[in-house]
């Protein structure tokens, strides 16, 4: 049985913050789906389209073994999508790997899973981060249980290579 991992997104996702992690985690053999608000095509900030596999209402959470929330513009419009914040909580709530990136904690500051847990993200959301009760550190990759974040682009191999260790557990 195949270990399935789901990414989360919409329009205006930062193209390689989606698609370095959809590769890697294909090349080492994982079931990757993209769900969006509907199913058919996301774009990117970049013009890069990308399948959508799944509406975000036809999610089972228990189906996934690891979360991928990217960054961009995405994660402002989906935080306040019901589905996904009880998507964001099933991880949470059963500690499976969730890992945000760049603007993707914004949906975990609004799931509220984020108080007391060591974060990072974009500079231009530490503040959220503070005020929703996380403990900002500034650093390529922040693990906190099975919680991994990361600032940018530049820090996605240190991103993905402590999702990785995370879900071959």
């Amino acid at each position: 049985m195949s270990k399935k991992v789901l990414i989360i997104s919409f329009d205006d996702v930062e193209d390689i913050e989606l698609l370095y992690p959809y590769y890697r985690l294909i090349e080492e053999g994982y079931e990757v789906h993209i769900a969006s608000k509907n199913r058919g095509v996301i774009k990117g900030k970049h013009g890069y389209e990308m399948r959508v596999d799944l509406a975000f209402d036809e999610v089972n959470p228990e189906e996934y073994d690891g979360l991928i929330i990217p960054g961009g513009r995405a994660p402002e419009k989906i935080r306040i999508i019901p589905k996904v914040i009880s998507i964001v909580r099933h991880f949470f709530e059963n500690d499976k790997p969730i890992a945000a990136i760049c603007h993707g904690p914004q949906v975990l500051i609004s799931a509220g899973v984020i108080k007391g847990k060591k974060v990072t993200s974009y500079i231009g959301i530490r503040d959220d981060i503070i005020a929703a009760g996380g403990l900002y550190e500034n650093k390529e990759v922040v693990v906190d249980g099975y919680l991994i974040t990361s600032r940018h682009p530049p820090d996605l191999p240190a991103f993905m290579r402590e999702f990785l260790k995370l879900l071959k557990k």
